[in-house]
């Protein structure tokens, strides 16, 4: 997992690769609206949703928005959503949440399962 640390003022959290090769990147300020307004339980789980984003088990496209993606990787006996619009090759988070099942959408991705 490659995360980009911008230091423009501090204004990017972070900006990282994801799985479907988009460059995802989120402000602090935005960061903060996420984790103090929308989903506090998200608060210190940047790195989680880095890693959901470069290696996710599975990513969906919303039913509602072609350019809305639904990123989910297990986390303990959840998952953690990261939704991303990707729009001119890049994208932004719109949000970050802990959910017991995936959303509905078309599946477009999944994790290769190891072969034994």
């Amino acid at each position: 997992m490659q995360a980009i640390i911008k230091n423009d003022n501090n204004k990017n959290l972070f900006q990282i690769k994801s799985a479907l090769s988009k460059q995802i990147k989120t402000t602090r300020e935005y960061w903060q609206k996420i984790t103090v307004i929308k989903h506090p339980s998200i608060k210190g789980k940047e790195k989680e949703a880095q890693k959901t984003l470069s290696s996710p088990d599975i990513v969906r496209v919303s039913s509602s928005d072609k350019k809305v993606f639904l990123y989910y990787k297990k986390y303990r006996k959840n998952y953690l959503c990261v939704v991303a619009k990707h729009e001119n090759g890049q994208g932004f988070i719109i949000t970050v949440y802990i959910t017991n099942k995936i959303k509905e959408g078309t599946q477009i991705w999944q994790k290769q399962k190891n072969k034994s």
